[in-house]
Protein backbone atom coordinates (compact mmCIF):
# COMPACT_ATOMS: atom_id res chain seq x y z
CA UNK A 1 0.00 0.00 0.00
CA UNK A 2 1.12 3.30 -1.31
CA UNK A 3 1.71 6.45 1.29
CA UNK A 4 2.68 9.64 1.63
CA UNK A 5 6.14 10.06 3.70
CA UNK A 6 5.65 12.05 7.03
CA UNK A 7 7.27 14.87 5.82
CA UNK A 8 6.62 16.58 9.37
CA UNK A 9 8.24 13.92 11.25
CA UNK A 10 11.43 13.48 8.71
CA UNK A 11 11.76 16.91 8.99
CA UNK A 12 11.72 16.96 12.88
CA UNK A 13 13.81 14.21 13.10
CA UNK A 14 16.37 15.72 10.81
CA UNK A 15 16.49 19.19 12.83
CA UNK A 16 17.14 17.15 16.29
CA UNK A 17 19.25 15.09 14.54
CA UNK A 18 17.70 11.84 15.72
CA UNK A 19 17.94 8.51 14.37
CA UNK A 20 15.29 5.69 13.95
CA UNK A 21 17.17 3.75 16.05
CA UNK A 22 18.15 6.15 18.78
CA UNK A 23 14.27 7.55 19.02
CA UNK A 24 13.05 3.78 19.52
CA UNK A 25 15.52 3.57 22.65
CA UNK A 26 14.21 6.25 23.93
CA UNK A 27 10.55 5.48 23.26
CA UNK A 28 11.28 2.13 24.87
CA UNK A 29 13.11 3.34 27.79
CA UNK A 30 10.50 6.15 28.79
CA UNK A 31 7.59 3.58 28.34
CA UNK A 32 9.39 1.58 30.26
CA UNK A 33 9.61 4.32 33.07
CA UNK A 34 5.72 4.81 32.05
CA UNK A 35 4.81 1.28 32.91
CA UNK A 36 3.64 0.89 29.03
CA UNK A 37 5.18 -1.78 27.23
CA UNK A 38 5.45 -0.45 23.83
CA UNK A 39 7.65 -2.74 21.79
CA UNK A 40 8.74 -0.04 19.73
CA UNK A 41 11.97 -0.75 17.37
CA UNK A 42 13.95 1.12 14.48
CA UNK A 43 11.58 -0.67 12.27
CA UNK A 44 8.34 1.26 13.52
CA UNK A 45 10.05 4.57 13.38
CA UNK A 46 10.53 3.83 9.67
CA UNK A 47 7.07 2.88 9.30
CA UNK A 48 6.04 6.25 10.80
CA UNK A 49 8.19 8.11 8.81
CA UNK A 50 6.88 6.31 5.67
CA UNK A 51 3.04 7.28 6.59
CA UNK A 52 2.15 4.52 8.77
CA UNK A 53 0.14 5.22 11.68
CA UNK A 54 0.98 5.43 15.48
CA UNK A 55 -0.52 4.75 18.86
CA UNK A 56 -1.83 8.05 20.79
CA UNK A 57 0.20 6.75 23.98
CA UNK A 58 3.08 6.02 21.91
CA UNK A 59 2.55 9.44 20.43
CA UNK A 60 2.07 10.85 23.74
CA UNK A 61 5.82 9.78 24.59
CA UNK A 62 7.23 10.88 21.35
CA UNK A 63 6.02 14.17 21.65
CA UNK A 64 8.00 14.81 25.02
CA UNK A 65 11.11 13.16 23.57
CA UNK A 66 11.11 15.25 20.58
CA UNK A 67 10.61 17.89 23.32
CA UNK A 68 13.54 17.30 25.01
CA UNK A 69 15.59 17.26 22.36
CA UNK A 70 14.32 19.83 20.10
CA UNK A 71 14.45 22.53 23.30
CA UNK A 72 10.91 23.65 22.36
CA UNK A 73 7.14 21.74 22.70
CA UNK A 74 6.38 20.03 19.84
CA UNK A 75 2.47 19.04 19.53
CA UNK A 76 0.36 16.16 18.04
CA UNK A 77 0.30 18.13 14.81
CA UNK A 78 3.93 19.33 14.52
CA UNK A 79 4.26 15.16 14.41
CA UNK A 80 2.10 14.67 11.99
CA UNK A 81 0.08 11.82 12.92
CA UNK A 82 -3.17 13.89 14.12
CA UNK A 83 -4.75 17.55 13.85
CA UNK A 84 -4.70 17.61 16.95
CA UNK A 85 -3.61 15.49 20.88
CA UNK A 86 -6.42 13.13 21.69
CA UNK A 87 -8.91 14.30 24.31
CA UNK A 88 -11.12 12.10 26.48
CA UNK A 89 -12.14 9.10 24.91
CA UNK A 90 -11.80 5.45 24.01
CA UNK A 91 -8.67 6.39 22.05
CA UNK A 92 -6.94 8.42 24.79
CA UNK A 93 -4.01 6.84 26.16
CA UNK A 94 -4.56 6.55 30.48
CA UNK A 95 -2.93 9.76 32.22
CA UNK A 96 0.87 9.11 33.71
CA UNK A 97 0.80 9.07 37.37
CA UNK A 98 1.34 12.22 39.09
CA UNK A 99 5.13 12.19 40.15
CA UNK A 100 5.85 15.48 41.63
CA UNK A 101 2.28 15.06 43.84
CA UNK A 102 3.44 11.69 45.03
CA UNK A 103 6.57 12.75 45.33
CA UNK A 104 4.86 15.69 47.55
CA UNK A 105 3.25 13.43 49.66
CA UNK A 106 -0.32 14.91 49.01
CA UNK A 107 -1.39 12.12 47.24
CA UNK A 108 -1.60 8.67 48.93
CA UNK A 109 1.11 6.29 47.55
CA UNK A 110 -1.03 3.27 47.25
CA UNK A 111 -3.65 5.18 45.04
CA UNK A 112 -0.75 6.06 42.47
CA UNK A 113 1.03 2.48 42.93
CA UNK A 114 -2.62 1.46 42.13
CA UNK A 115 -2.94 3.59 39.13
CA UNK A 116 0.32 2.27 37.71
CA UNK A 117 -0.36 -1.45 38.40
CA UNK A 118 -3.25 -1.05 36.16
CA UNK A 119 -2.18 1.14 33.62
CA UNK A 120 0.89 -1.79 32.82
CA UNK A 121 -1.71 -4.52 33.25
CA UNK A 122 -3.56 -2.32 30.36
CA UNK A 123 -0.47 -2.14 28.25
CA UNK A 124 0.15 -5.69 28.71
CA UNK A 125 -2.44 -6.99 26.95
CA UNK A 126 -2.28 -4.50 24.19
CA UNK A 127 -1.08 -5.69 20.82
CA UNK A 128 2.36 -4.85 19.53
CA UNK A 129 1.91 -5.70 16.06
CA UNK A 130 0.37 -4.63 13.78
CA UNK A 131 -0.78 -6.04 10.05
CA UNK A 132 0.72 -3.12 8.86
CA UNK A 133 4.07 -3.59 10.55
CA UNK A 134 4.00 -7.68 9.49
CA UNK A 135 3.57 -6.07 5.86
CA UNK A 136 6.77 -3.37 6.18
CA UNK A 137 9.32 -6.12 7.61
CA UNK A 138 7.79 -8.82 5.24
CA UNK A 139 8.71 -6.15 2.35
CA UNK A 140 12.34 -5.60 3.86
CA UNK A 141 12.96 -9.15 3.96
CA UNK A 142 11.85 -9.86 0.39
CA UNK A 143 14.23 -6.77 -0.89
CA UNK A 144 16.79 -8.67 0.70
CA UNK A 145 16.48 -12.23 -0.28
CA UNK A 146 15.98 -10.87 -3.81
CA UNK A 147 19.46 -8.97 -3.55
CA UNK A 148 21.12 -11.53 -1.99
CA UNK A 149 21.86 -13.71 -4.94
CA UNK A 150 24.08 -10.53 -6.82
CA UNK A 151 24.91 -8.32 -4.02
CA UNK A 152 27.88 -8.08 -1.28
CA UNK A 153 27.39 -10.26 1.48
CA UNK A 154 28.24 -8.43 4.62
CA UNK A 155 26.04 -5.41 4.51
CA UNK A 156 23.17 -7.73 3.82
CA UNK A 157 24.66 -9.34 7.03
CA UNK A 158 24.01 -6.36 9.25
CA UNK A 159 20.46 -5.85 7.43
CA UNK A 160 19.58 -9.32 8.57
CA UNK A 161 20.73 -9.27 11.85
CA UNK A 162 18.75 -5.40 12.66
CA UNK A 163 15.39 -7.33 11.15
CA UNK A 164 16.19 -10.40 13.15
CA UNK A 165 16.51 -8.59 16.15
CA UNK A 166 13.16 -6.29 15.47
CA UNK A 167 11.11 -9.63 15.55
CA UNK A 168 12.62 -11.04 18.38
CA UNK A 169 11.91 -8.04 20.66
CA UNK A 170 8.15 -7.82 18.87
CA UNK A 171 8.26 -11.58 19.92
CA UNK A 172 9.17 -10.69 23.51
CA UNK A 173 5.86 -8.34 23.66
CA UNK A 174 2.32 -9.57 23.03
CA UNK A 175 0.23 -9.89 19.85
CA UNK A 176 -2.87 -11.74 18.44
CA UNK A 177 -1.93 -15.64 18.08
CA UNK A 178 -2.10 -15.15 14.46
CA UNK A 179 0.98 -12.33 14.40
CA UNK A 180 2.36 -14.52 16.27
CA UNK A 181 2.61 -16.94 14.15
CA UNK A 182 3.32 -14.60 11.50
CA UNK A 183 6.39 -13.11 13.61
CA UNK A 184 7.75 -16.85 14.42
CA UNK A 185 7.35 -17.38 10.57
CA UNK A 186 9.44 -14.28 9.65
CA UNK A 187 11.77 -14.49 12.40
CA UNK A 188 12.53 -17.95 10.80
CA UNK A 189 12.93 -16.78 7.49
CA UNK A 190 15.79 -13.80 8.74
CA UNK A 191 17.79 -16.78 10.20
CA UNK A 192 17.32 -18.84 7.15
CA UNK A 193 18.70 -16.14 5.50
CA UNK A 194 21.50 -15.63 8.11
CA UNK A 195 22.98 -19.36 7.76
CA UNK A 196 23.29 -18.87 3.79
CA UNK A 197 25.31 -15.95 4.67
CA UNK A 198 27.63 -17.26 7.79
CA UNK A 199 27.70 -20.42 5.90
CA UNK A 200 29.16 -18.16 2.60
CA UNK A 201 31.19 -16.41 5.19
CA UNK A 202 33.00 -19.37 6.18
CA UNK A 203 31.52 -20.29 9.72
CA UNK A 204 30.39 -23.08 9.33
CA UNK A 205 29.29 -23.48 13.12
CA UNK A 206 27.27 -20.34 12.84
CA UNK A 207 25.38 -21.34 10.13
CA UNK A 208 24.85 -24.42 11.80
CA UNK A 209 23.22 -22.24 14.76
CA UNK A 210 21.20 -20.09 12.38
CA UNK A 211 19.42 -23.03 11.18
CA UNK A 212 18.73 -24.04 14.34
CA UNK A 213 17.05 -21.39 15.06
CA UNK A 214 15.44 -21.14 11.75
CA UNK A 215 14.01 -24.65 12.60
CA UNK A 216 12.62 -23.94 15.67
CA UNK A 217 11.33 -20.81 14.80
CA UNK A 218 9.17 -23.28 11.66
CA UNK A 219 7.89 -25.53 14.15
CA UNK A 220 6.05 -22.42 16.43
CA UNK A 221 4.90 -20.95 12.94
CA UNK A 222 3.56 -24.55 12.25
CA UNK A 223 5.26 -23.66 8.39
CA UNK A 224 5.69 -26.79 6.76
CA UNK A 225 7.22 -24.71 3.56
CA UNK A 226 9.82 -23.18 6.22
CA UNK A 227 10.29 -26.16 7.84
CA UNK A 228 11.19 -28.13 4.33
CA UNK A 229 13.38 -25.00 2.88
CA UNK A 230 15.32 -25.31 6.18
CA UNK A 231 15.76 -28.83 6.11
CA UNK A 232 17.36 -28.40 2.55
CA UNK A 233 19.76 -25.71 3.62
CA UNK A 234 20.88 -27.97 6.65
CA UNK A 235 22.09 -30.37 3.70
CA UNK A 236 23.61 -27.71 1.73
CA UNK A 237 25.57 -26.94 4.29
CA UNK A 238 26.51 -30.51 5.24
CA UNK A 239 27.03 -31.06 1.68
CA UNK A 240 30.16 -29.14 1.49
CA UNK A 241 30.99 -30.14 4.71
CA UNK A 242 33.57 -33.08 5.70
CA UNK A 243 30.46 -35.04 5.93
CA UNK A 244 28.59 -34.99 3.35
CA UNK A 245 26.62 -38.04 3.68
CA UNK A 246 24.59 -36.50 6.51
CA UNK A 247 23.31 -34.03 3.79
CA UNK A 248 20.87 -37.35 2.64
CA UNK A 249 19.59 -37.35 5.91
CA UNK A 250 18.05 -33.77 6.10
CA UNK A 251 16.97 -34.41 2.50
CA UNK A 252 15.10 -37.58 3.39
CA UNK A 253 13.45 -35.26 6.34
CA UNK A 254 12.39 -32.07 4.01
CA UNK A 255 11.34 -34.03 1.06
CA UNK A 256 8.24 -35.01 3.36
CA UNK A 257 7.75 -30.85 4.10
CA UNK A 258 8.21 -29.43 0.93
CA UNK A 259 5.21 -28.32 -1.56
CA UNK A 260 5.16 -28.88 -5.33
CA UNK A 261 7.27 -26.39 -7.19
CA UNK A 262 10.96 -24.95 -6.31
CA UNK A 263 11.29 -26.04 -2.74
CA UNK A 264 10.61 -29.84 -4.48
CA UNK A 265 12.99 -29.08 -6.87
CA UNK A 266 16.09 -27.62 -4.76
CA UNK A 267 15.81 -30.46 -2.80
CA UNK A 268 16.37 -33.10 -5.69
CA UNK A 269 19.06 -30.87 -7.36
CA UNK A 270 20.64 -31.18 -4.01
CA UNK A 271 20.29 -34.66 -3.02
CA UNK A 272 21.97 -35.04 -6.64
CA UNK A 273 24.56 -33.36 -6.28
CA UNK A 274 25.53 -34.90 -2.67
CA UNK A 275 24.66 -38.54 -4.03
CA UNK A 276 27.33 -37.52 -6.84
CA UNK A 277 30.02 -36.01 -4.44
CA UNK A 278 29.83 -39.38 -2.40
CA UNK A 279 29.88 -41.70 -5.65
CA UNK A 280 26.55 -42.80 -5.71
CA UNK A 281 25.97 -42.78 -8.97
CA UNK A 282 22.74 -44.59 -8.63
CA UNK A 283 20.75 -42.00 -6.08
CA UNK A 284 22.38 -39.34 -8.39
CA UNK A 285 20.83 -40.49 -11.81
CA UNK A 286 17.36 -40.81 -9.81
CA UNK A 287 17.78 -37.44 -7.95
CA UNK A 288 18.36 -35.50 -11.42
CA UNK A 289 15.34 -37.42 -12.36
CA UNK A 290 12.96 -36.47 -9.89
CA UNK A 291 14.50 -33.14 -10.42
CA UNK A 292 13.54 -32.78 -14.51
CA UNK A 293 9.77 -34.70 -13.20
CA UNK A 294 9.27 -31.57 -10.39
CA UNK A 295 9.96 -29.33 -12.70
CA UNK A 296 6.67 -30.17 -15.16
CA UNK A 297 4.42 -30.61 -11.55
CA UNK A 298 2.27 -27.77 -11.18
CA UNK A 299 3.59 -25.67 -7.97
CA UNK A 300 1.69 -25.32 -4.91
CA UNK A 301 0.95 -22.02 -3.43
CA UNK A 302 4.68 -21.19 -1.37
CA UNK A 303 4.70 -18.28 0.24
CA UNK A 304 8.88 -18.61 0.93
CA UNK A 305 8.91 -18.55 -2.87
CA UNK A 306 7.16 -14.85 -3.01
CA UNK A 307 10.08 -13.15 -0.97
CA UNK A 308 12.19 -14.32 -4.23
CA UNK A 309 16.17 -14.32 -4.58
CA UNK A 310 17.63 -16.32 -2.52
CA UNK A 311 14.47 -18.40 -1.73
CA UNK A 312 13.72 -19.65 -5.67
CA UNK A 313 15.19 -22.19 -7.67
CA UNK A 314 14.84 -20.90 -10.90
CA UNK A 315 15.99 -22.64 -14.45
CA UNK A 316 19.34 -21.42 -14.93
CA UNK A 317 20.11 -22.70 -11.13
CA UNK A 318 18.47 -26.24 -11.84
CA UNK A 319 20.94 -26.50 -14.84
CA UNK A 320 24.05 -25.32 -12.91
CA UNK A 321 23.75 -28.06 -10.55
CA UNK A 322 22.98 -30.59 -12.76
CA UNK A 323 25.77 -29.82 -14.57
CA UNK A 324 27.83 -29.83 -11.12
CA UNK A 325 26.37 -33.33 -10.44
CA UNK A 326 27.58 -34.60 -14.02
CA UNK A 327 31.23 -33.51 -13.27
CA UNK A 328 31.59 -34.87 -10.24
CA UNK A 329 29.86 -38.56 -11.94
CA UNK A 330 32.16 -37.84 -14.36
CA UNK A 331 30.30 -37.01 -17.53
CA UNK A 332 32.15 -34.21 -18.35
CA UNK A 333 30.67 -33.03 -21.91
CA UNK A 334 26.93 -33.18 -20.18
CA UNK A 335 28.65 -31.36 -17.29
CA UNK A 336 29.83 -28.87 -19.48
CA UNK A 337 26.62 -28.32 -21.64
CA UNK A 338 24.89 -27.15 -18.71
CA UNK A 339 27.28 -25.51 -17.06
CA UNK A 340 27.51 -23.68 -20.29
CA UNK A 341 24.13 -23.20 -20.90
CA UNK A 342 23.41 -22.03 -17.03
CA UNK A 343 25.61 -19.30 -17.19
CA UNK A 344 24.35 -18.24 -20.78
CA UNK A 345 20.58 -18.24 -19.04
CA UNK A 346 21.65 -16.06 -16.17
CA UNK A 347 23.94 -13.41 -18.52
CA UNK A 348 20.48 -13.17 -20.23
CA UNK A 349 18.03 -12.72 -17.87
CA UNK A 350 17.76 -9.57 -15.74
CA UNK A 351 20.77 -8.62 -13.18
CA UNK A 352 19.03 -8.99 -9.84
CA UNK A 353 18.22 -12.40 -10.87
CA UNK A 354 21.86 -13.29 -11.72
CA UNK A 355 24.07 -15.49 -8.86
CA UNK A 356 27.54 -14.76 -9.45
CA UNK A 357 28.38 -17.62 -6.90
CA UNK A 358 26.66 -20.00 -9.50
CA UNK A 359 28.08 -18.95 -12.44
CA UNK A 360 31.88 -19.10 -10.86
CA UNK A 361 31.52 -22.65 -9.76
CA UNK A 362 29.77 -23.64 -13.92
CA UNK A 363 32.73 -22.29 -15.16
CA UNK A 364 34.87 -24.59 -12.99
CA UNK A 365 33.17 -27.05 -14.27
CA UNK A 366 33.57 -26.00 -17.99
CA UNK A 367 37.34 -25.77 -16.66
CA UNK A 368 37.13 -29.14 -15.83
CA UNK A 369 35.41 -30.50 -18.59
CA UNK A 370 37.54 -28.83 -21.35
CA UNK A 371 41.05 -30.16 -18.78
CA UNK A 372 39.38 -33.73 -19.26
CA UNK A 373 38.85 -33.39 -23.01
CA UNK A 374 43.16 -33.11 -22.73
CA UNK A 375 42.35 -29.13 -24.31
CA UNK A 376 44.62 -27.17 -22.03
CA UNK A 377 44.19 -23.84 -24.15
CA UNK A 378 40.43 -23.58 -23.67
CA UNK A 379 40.77 -24.57 -19.82
CA UNK A 380 43.14 -21.53 -19.99
CA UNK A 381 41.22 -19.07 -21.69
CA UNK A 382 38.11 -20.02 -18.75
CA UNK A 383 40.09 -19.84 -15.88
CA UNK A 384 41.46 -16.23 -16.53
CA UNK A 385 38.45 -14.59 -15.25
CA UNK A 386 38.49 -16.69 -11.91
CA UNK A 387 42.21 -15.92 -11.51
CA UNK A 388 40.97 -12.21 -12.23
CA UNK A 389 38.13 -12.29 -9.29
CA UNK A 390 39.09 -9.59 -6.63
CA UNK A 391 39.54 -11.12 -3.01
CA UNK A 392 36.23 -10.01 -1.75
CA UNK A 393 34.09 -11.49 -4.58
CA UNK A 394 35.99 -15.06 -3.91
CA UNK A 395 33.40 -17.12 -2.48
CA UNK A 396 34.67 -19.94 -0.36
CA UNK A 397 33.41 -22.95 -2.23
CA UNK A 398 35.72 -21.06 -5.02
CA UNK A 399 38.59 -22.89 -3.17
CA UNK A 400 36.88 -26.38 -3.47
CA UNK A 401 36.32 -25.90 -7.05
CA UNK A 402 39.92 -24.77 -7.55
CA UNK A 403 41.20 -27.52 -5.73
CA UNK A 404 39.27 -29.56 -8.36
CA UNK A 405 40.82 -27.82 -11.48
CA UNK A 406 44.50 -28.41 -9.39
CA UNK A 407 43.71 -32.24 -9.36
CA UNK A 408 43.31 -32.16 -12.48
CA UNK A 409 46.18 -30.15 -13.91
CA UNK A 410 47.97 -32.91 -12.28
CA UNK A 411 46.91 -35.90 -14.15
CA UNK A 412 49.95 -37.91 -15.57
CA UNK A 413 48.26 -36.50 -19.56
CA UNK A 414 49.04 -33.35 -18.46
CA UNK A 415 51.71 -33.35 -16.40
CA UNK A 416 54.31 -32.21 -19.27
CA UNK A 417 52.52 -29.48 -20.78
CA UNK A 418 53.82 -26.30 -19.90
CA UNK A 419 50.91 -24.38 -19.91
CA UNK A 420 49.25 -27.05 -17.38
CA UNK A 421 52.25 -26.03 -15.62
CA UNK A 422 51.60 -22.77 -15.39
CA UNK A 423 48.00 -22.93 -14.83
CA UNK A 424 48.64 -24.72 -11.44
CA UNK A 425 50.75 -21.68 -10.43
CA UNK A 426 48.77 -19.39 -10.95
CA UNK A 427 45.85 -20.97 -8.91
CA UNK A 428 48.56 -21.71 -6.03
CA UNK A 429 49.25 -18.06 -5.99
CA UNK A 430 45.47 -17.48 -6.31
CA UNK A 431 44.61 -19.67 -3.42
CA UNK A 432 47.87 -18.50 -1.19
CA UNK A 433 46.31 -14.52 -1.80
CA UNK A 434 42.50 -15.59 -0.97
CA UNK A 435 42.40 -14.76 2.43
CA UNK A 436 39.76 -11.68 2.33
CA UNK A 437 36.14 -12.99 3.77
CA UNK A 438 34.18 -13.79 0.61
CA UNK A 439 31.56 -10.37 -0.11
CA UNK A 440 29.36 -12.39 -2.32
CA UNK A 441 27.26 -15.07 -2.32
CA UNK A 442 28.21 -18.81 -2.98
CA UNK A 443 26.05 -21.50 -4.23
CA UNK A 444 22.50 -22.00 -2.65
Amino acid sequence: MNREPNHKLISLMTEAGASSKGLARRLRDLGAQRGALLGTTHVSVQRWRDGGGIRPDTAVLLCEIMSSLLRRPVTFTDLGFAREAPSSGKNSPPPAPDHEALADGTVPGHVGRAARESLGFANSITTNVTDETLSYLSDDLARIATAYVHAPILPLFGELTEVRNDLFQLLNGRQKPRHTRELFYLAGTTCLLLAHASQNLGDHRSALAQVHTADTCARQADHHGLLAWTAGTAALIAEWSPRPRRALQHIDRATALAPAGESRIRLAAIEARTAARIGDHHRAAGALRRMSTARDETPAPDTLADFGGILTFPAPKQDYYTGSTHSLLGNHTQAEHHATRAIEQYLRGPREERSYGDEALATVDIITARLAQGDVDAAATALQPLLALPPGQRIQQLGDGMQRITHALRRAPLLPNPTARELAGAITAFQVLDGATPALPSPR
